[in-house]
């Protein structure tokens, strides 16, 4: 017996009306998705919010996938990111996804961020639109370093030591944030679990938080019309002016607004599986170990620049900038959409803006290139060919010859120079006699410190004995070595 079309239709529509008089579903649709735009807002500059939140959701699928398998233990998370790779079928696809999810998820948010600032979108009345824009790109750099952190390689290891000495350098309760960051005095597996609790659970549960206050922003404020020269944001005004222009072009964005966020998410989706299919996932390099001298750790592409910028930055400056510069910028960013959240948006009447703009790229790319290019991470057998200055081995006793022998063949010119000649990871050691008594270099050179790894299980004690001779050795003729100010100087016989 056949049904009629006209009763299933009936039947479907009744269904339909009795869940929609319980949960709203026109309203809501017709609140979010179908909600009027300015048509100039149907423009290519406008995608990268949509493409940036499609990233997201990306991730989460493969993040959770990943989670399945991962075990956050010091023992274990490298293996299991070698079985991943290795072993688990299509494993190494998965990973390489979450990889490049993450990595076009911070470039498109970094263009959206620019074309907000570009097209003047953080000023009246959409402040709080921008502030939780900050919010989120904050909480998406935290989530590509903790991912970073979680691969526990050589460049997840070294990279979270660099890390922990910067925020060591936070003046009285530094060494106390770098105990509740570690979860303990050193990278173990405490870390690790702080870190996938941070890239599981915190950083995510921040990220919907603020899309859903972000969202809730622009669906109450609008969607910034398309910036048009000479029309200027005046606070007691720019509400009837914005409702006017819904009035006479307004579309709703599903379907009139839409099309050109869908054509951007399939290319960006493409894109992705392109680079995954390509390139394959990033590491995992070798494993985590304090005690592997050979380590060229680099961060992510993405905080390459901030690896050049500590590489050149002045030694004497380092701490103050490393700490005042990020709150510096952030605060800039934070005041200006009240300090200059009415009068023009155009891009084309702000000069400044766009001159800003352009350094940034520019700088960001710069440094970046250096970051991968850098001379101050050499390849680690690139000075062990160089013969020693002759000046510093002439008139040198025994010991000190034996110390230089070992600075030699244990390679540790492919990170400090002398007399120029060396690598320039490390500081330059031609007057480090000068510099470090000899009980802060034996402890430098066993225990490590800094950047520099420990040597204390690849030297024997007469070795570092040695070495250390020598270093006192290395500094101009005539000038004592450098000695403990807090102990009284030696009487003349």
């Amino acid at each position: 017996m056949k049904v009629p079309i006209q009763k299933l239709t009936d039947l479907g529509l009744g269904v339909f009306n009795w869940v929609d008089d319980r949960l709203h579903v026109k309203k809501i649709w017709e609140s979010t998705a179908g909600h009027h735009v300015p048509q100039s807002a149907g423009s290519w500059f406008y995608v990268f919010g949509s493409a940036t939140l499609l990233c997201f959701m990306l991730q989460l699928v493969t993040g959770i996938m990943l989670a399945l398998v991962y075990v956050p233990s010091a023992d274990e998370a490298y293996a299991t990111l070698e079985y991943l790779t290795y072993h688990q079928q299509l494993g190494w696809f998965l990973r390489a996804m979450h990889y490049w999810g993450s990595d076009f998820m911070v470039g498109i948010m970094l263009l959206h961020m620019t074309q907000v600032f570009l097209f003047g979108a953080y000023k009246y009345p959409r402040e709080i639109t921008w502030l939780s824009g900050l919010a989120l790109l904050v909480c998406t750099l935290g989530l590509a370093f903790t991912g970073q952190v979680l691969r526990f390689d050589e460049d997840a290891y070294w990279g979270l030591g660099i890390g922990a000495a910067i925020m060591g350098r936070v003046p009285f309760i530094g060494q106390q944030l770098v105990d509740f960051m570690l979860g303990g005095q050193i990278i173990a597996s405490e870390t690790l679990s702080r870190f996938f609790a941070l890239h599981v659970f915190v950083l995510p549960g921040s990220v919907i938080a603020l899309v859903s206050l972000h969202l809730r922003m622009v669906l109450t404020k609008g969607i910034n019309e398309y910036p048009v020269p000479g029309m200027v944001v005046r606070r007691e005004t720019y509400d009837k002016e914005y409702a006017a222009i819904l009035k006479k072009e307004g579309v709703p964005f599903f379907p009139k607004a839409i099309d050109k966020d869908i054509i951007t998410a399939a290319f960006v989706i493409g894109a992705i599986v392109t680079c995954a299919l390509l390139f394959g996932p990033k590491g995992p390099g070798g494993p985590a170990d304090p005690l592997q001298i050979d380590a060229n750790p680099r961060p992510d592409f993405w905080f390459l620049w901030i690896f050049s910028v500590a590489a050149l930055m002045p030694a004497e400056i380092e701490t103050f900038a490393l700490l005042v510069g990020p709150a510096v910028i952030g605060l800039v960013l934070v005041a200006l959409p009240f300090v200059n959240g009415t009068g023009e948006k155009s891009w084309r009447r702000r000069p400044m803006a766009v001159i800003v703009t352009i350094l940034v790229w520019i700088s960001l790319g710069m440094l970046t290139y250096l970051g991968v290019t850098s001379p101050w991470s050499p390849v680690m057998n690139g000075w062990s060919a160089e013969t020693t200055p002759d000046a510093q081995i002439l008139n040198r006793t025994p010991l000190e010859l034996q110390g230089a022998i070992t600075l030699q063949y244990k390679q540790c010119r492919n990170c400090h120079a002398i007399d120029g000649l060396g690598g320039e990871r490390g500081p330059a050691l031609t007057d480090v006699g000068l510099r470090l008594t000899k009980p802060q270099l034996v402890r430098q050179v066993v225990q490590g410190g800094g950047n520099m790894p420990a040597y204390g299980q690849n030297l024997s004690p007469s070795e570092v004995e040695a070495l250390v001779h020598y270093m006192i050795s290395l500094r101009p003729e005539g000038i004592p070595p450098a000695r403990d100010t807090t102990l009284p100087r030696k009487a003349k016989n």
